[in-house]
């Protein structure tokens, strides 16, 4: 098949590898080395898609990163929902359609691999055009480690065929200390040296199943310094219709004819206020394109380049503008200022150059607007980096290399290196200097058409509106307008609204200023971020000591945060429903065991845990005698139960702190925090054993015969043994901790051991309890066990908006305590409201409804109808279960105003009716603690 936009000749790429893709359902040829957006334009594909607000045709106006309108999805031969299709190499397979800035995630499930590296180099130089290249040479030279990043599959920045880049690679990559990444975008700075990069690894090398190697690497790179070397993006000029296909950034046309031999059009108008412009426009008549005019906003201009414009027979027009681009789905022509119009195919737009400048922003780096550069450009330094070559301003290969250099020579001496002889490399000659005069649109040219940023649809008169609506920042007026916000963020467009902006408020550029660069500089897929961090190993799967026991014996597994823990255990082919009645029964009327290893268990030690302790929990720790244990509860600083669970007190200097099993992790982060960051002069030390301690709780009125038939040597009398008291025994001479715990109202011992005896006592405890019929239950038994006694679960029956006197435990708060964290909060008005939510129980008045949780709760209806909305919510349903104890469900609720509501009725929608309910206690079986003690 035929391109007719390809040269004979020229280019970068393969032209004896074709390739065939796919896009929008039909089927082209481009060659290796092509992107998706040459190979298009190669086959005379001119609009790609449409906008995302508008829905306006959109074509390709960019060549790489900078381009803010060829958005595509891939589809083969594997699944991205969009990216620019100026930077999809083309590969074997590819299936490819445009889309309108919203891409479609793929059902399907991604099959291909995500990896990350990391390194530790002397000097990280990003960019490997000329200034970066000379950097990252001179720094090899000195035996410094160094590693050379760039976007591009090939160094050399513009000029990649300069035969000076093949010989300064070749030297570079003949290093023993130096590694060159391509295809690797530098898309974070960050302190201390840390950047991250993501490189691209499969679409160049044209494999049907790219999920056989890594799809995208993510390098994490923390240097001793680091070189800037990004380059430059053009920048446009705005006028009326200037998002029309066709219409595209003048380097990009010239990037497209010498990278890949591509002609973006036919007949050509050159709109500029730069001479960089001009280059391209010489490129382009000498590949065969008729340049019909170069419209130059300035009034002069150098002899040089009107003497060759006019050698090659093109007409230039000094101080004129492009009004309006002709045209509905493509461009047909132009309209000048005079009202001339110019037939033409295509419009190649140049107002200057913004340095590449993100890096160093990134890192708090100052930019100043330079008026003799038309650009904003890096002022001030930064530690241990340095930036270099086009980002800093220089525009030209030769002051580029020089600036390289420059750059080069200072990351040697910082770090204390011996600077080489400075070899020579191959001789780069100056080019044209880029003068530019700053013209940021064309203010005869409609302002409802002119648009600013392509992605956004967002236009000249919205930006007019924003600062109408006295929008005066430029970081106001992105948020106003949209503008920065797309996938591009903002290369083309934000330097421009700065200038808008500028030019609005009748403010100097500078005082205008930027909107905040952040990362990342270009999109970064979250598979990519994620790397091999998905699927168990996103979660990693935690499993007790004794996981294998519960899969032999039939559990079915829940997750709790991180840890797989058996729910029920089904027998003869029960249900959920039935295994938990079973099991509450057995326990309530015998013996259970639990596996409750997944507890957090936190070791706190040293002269001032007491103090320490007291200050993170409501209530006393300090006055906690040796050999007893206390319940607490730590709430937030805005008085917020955070977390609950039991403390034992093992020695004067020493507490075993157990904790929620989800919130294991966090509270130990939590104590850490408030240790280091507001009492480091606490000695006290924290020391995660959860992953150390199997936990197991023998649950019922035959518990005690149970315990005291495996640790004969322990007297497990009431009078002996005390609720909320622990002892110190042994199991075939293994130490054992046993605590009189109860989380279900019955007489129960918490059997503590260490995990890798685990098995062996879990075994005796089971032979022990068989006379008795011991049932092992589940984390749902242990739910309404808990349930049924008013106990709550926090994260479950709270909600971040809950105080312990909302949970009705008033008496966990201390009053004697001058602090503790969320003191302050319980005295402000909002925290004593009588009509907060508070904790309480809920019994459906027909003895058989379970009340699905989370179902909100309403006033009660006489008629059982809902008044007209909207419905006054009264709270929700937090845990519902079927109880055998009571032989009827109930429920656990947060009720406005609940603690006085006790003995009346609400009601509660479930499905299409309305479901009368009795509020009580959340206490509702046995309220007087009788139980306990067996």
């Amino acid at each position: 098949m035929t391109q007719p936009f390809r040269t004979p000749t020229g280019g970068r790429i393969d032209r004896s590898t074709p390739i065939e893709f796919e896009f929008d359902g039909a089927t082209y040829t481009g060659c290796a080395g092509d992107t998706l957006a040459s190979a298009l334009l190669a086959n005379g594909i001119r609009s790609i898609t449409t906008s995302v607000i508008l829905g306006r045709p959109r074509g390709v106006t960019g060549s790489w990163a900078d381009d803010a309108t060829a958005q595509v999805g891939i589809a083969a031969p594997y699944s991205e929902p969009m990216v620019p299709a100026t930077t999809v190499e083309l590969c074997s397979g590819l299936v490819a359609h445009g889309v309108p800035g919203l891409g479609t995630l793929s059902p399907d499930v991604d099959t291909a691999r995500y990896d990350a590296l990391h390194h530790h180099p002397d000097i990280l130089v990003v960019g490997a055009g000329a200034a970066g290249l000379m950097a990252a040479l001179l720094a090899a030279r000195a035996g410094l480690r160094v590693l050379l990043v760039d976007e591009r599959g090939e160094a050399g920045g513009a000029t990649p065929w300069a035969p000076w880049v093949t010989e300064a690679v070749a030297e570079f990559d003949a290093f023993d200390t130096t590694t060159r990444l391509t295809r690797t975008t530098a898309f974070g700075a960050y302190d201390d040296g840390f950047v991250l990069a993501v490189e691209r690894r499969t679409d160049h090398l044209g494999l049907a199943a790219p999920q056989q190697v890594s799809r995208q690497r993510i390098h994490r790179i923390r240097a001793r310094h680091t070189v800037v070397c990004a380059g430059a993006h053009e920048r446009p000029i705005i006028f009326g219709n200037n998002d029309l296909p066709g219409v595209m950034l003048a380097g990009a046309a010239a990037d497209f004819l010498h990278r890949y031999g591509v002609i973006v059009g036919t007949r050509a108008v050159v709109f500029t206020a730069c001479d960089s412009a001009y280059e391209t426009a010489f490129a382009l008549a000498g590949a065969g394109v008729e340049v019909r005019a170069i419209v130059d906003v300035r009034t002069t201009l150098s002899n040089d380049l009107a003497e060759h414009a006019a050698a090659l027979g093109i007409s230039v027009r000094t101080d004129d503008a492009v009004v309006g681009a002709l045209g509905t789905d493509a461009l047909r022509g132009v309209r000048l200022r005079d009202g001339n119009s110019i037939e033409c195919d295509t419009v190649l737009v140049s107002g200057g150059w913004n340095p590449a400048a993100h890096l160093w922003s990134q890192l708090r780096g100052t930019l100043t607007f330079d008026a003799s550069a038309a650009a904003f450009l890096p002022t001030g330094g930064l530690p241990a980096t340095d930036i270099a070559g086009a980002a800093a301003g220089m525009l030209t290969a030769g002051s580029c290399l020089a600036d390289g250099r420059r750059a080069g020579l200072s990351a040697i001496r910082a770090l204390g290196a011996v600077a080489p002889e400075l070899r020579a490399i191959p001789h780069v000659g100056e080019r044209t200097p880029a003068a530019t005069e700053v013209f940021w649109r064309v203010a005869e040219s409609d302002a409802t058409t002119a648009f600013v940023d392509l992605q956004r649809d967002a236009t000249v008169a919205d930006v007019d509106r924003a600062i109408g609506a006295g929008m005066t920042s430029v970081e106001h007026v992105k948020r106003y307008t949209t503008i920065g916000t797309a996938h591009d963020q903002g290369k083309t467009s934000g330097i421009v609204t700065s200038g808008l902006v500028a030019e609005l408020l009748g403010v100097d550029v500078n005082d205008a200023g930027t909107t905040t660069f952040r990362p990342p500089y270009t999109p970064v897929s979250f598979a990519a971020l994620a790397g091999r961090d998905r699927r168990d190993r996103y979660d990693p799967v935690r499993r007790t000591a004794l996981h294998r026991w519960h899969t032999d014996h039939g559990a079915v597994f829940e997750d709790v945060g991180q840890w797989k823990r058996p729910r029920f255990y089904p027998r003869g082919g029960e249900d959920m429903a039935s295994a938990v009645l079973r099991e509450c029964a057995d326990v309530r009327a015998g013996v259970g065991i639990l596996d409750g290893s997944t507890l957090g268990v936190i070791d706190v030690a040293g002269r001032d845990a007491p103090a320490f302790l007291d200050m993170l929990y409501t209530n006393m720790m300090s006055t906690l005698p040796i050999g007893r244990i206390r319940y607490g509860v730590m709430c937030a600083p805005d008085g917020m139960v955070k977390d609950d669970g039991t403390v034992m007190r093992i020695a004067d200097d020493r507490y075993t702190v157990y904790t929620t099993t989800g919130n294991a992790a966090a509270i130990l982060d939590w104590m850490e925090e408030w240790h280091q960051t507001e009492w480091p002069q606490l000695q006290v030390f924290t020391t995660s054993l959860t992953d150390h301690v199997a936990t197991f709780p023998v649950v019922g009125p035959r518990s005690r015969d149970v315990v005291g038939t495996v640790f004969t040597d322990l007297d497990v009398s009431n009078d002996a043994f005390g609720f909320m008291e622990w002892r110190d025994t042994t199991f075939d001479g293994v130490p054992v901790r046993i605590g009189r715990v109860s989380f279900s109202g019955e007489l129960a011992f918490e059997v503590n051991v260490s995990a890798e005896y685990a098995l062996d006592v879990w075994h005796a405890l089971l032979d022990a309890g068989g006379p008795h019929r011991i049932t092992p239950y589940g984390t749902e038994t242990m739910h309404v066990l808990r349930a049924e006694k008013g106990y709550p679960i926090i994260g479950q029956d709270t909600d971040g908006t809950v105080t312990p006197h909302d949970l009705g435990m008033s008496w966990v708060v201390s009053k004697t305590k001058p602090d503790f964290i969320g003191k302050r909060s319980f005295a402000r008005a909002s925290n004593t409201d009588p009509l907060r939510k508070h904790f309480v129980g809920l019994l459906p008045t027909d003895a058989s409804t379970v009340l699905p949780e989370g179902s909100q709760i309403v006033a009660h209806s006489v008629d059982s109808t809902l008044p007209p909305p909207p419905v006054p919510m009264l709270g929700h349903v937090t845990s519902s279960y079927r109880s055998a104890a009571l032989g009827r469900p109930f429920a656990l609720a947060l009720l406005q105003g609940g603690h006085d509501l006790v003995g009346t009725r609400v009601s509660v929608p479930v499905g299409d009716r309305l479901v009368e309910v009795e509020v009580t206690s959340p206490v509702l079986v046995d309220p007087e603690g009788t139980r306990r003690d067996g």
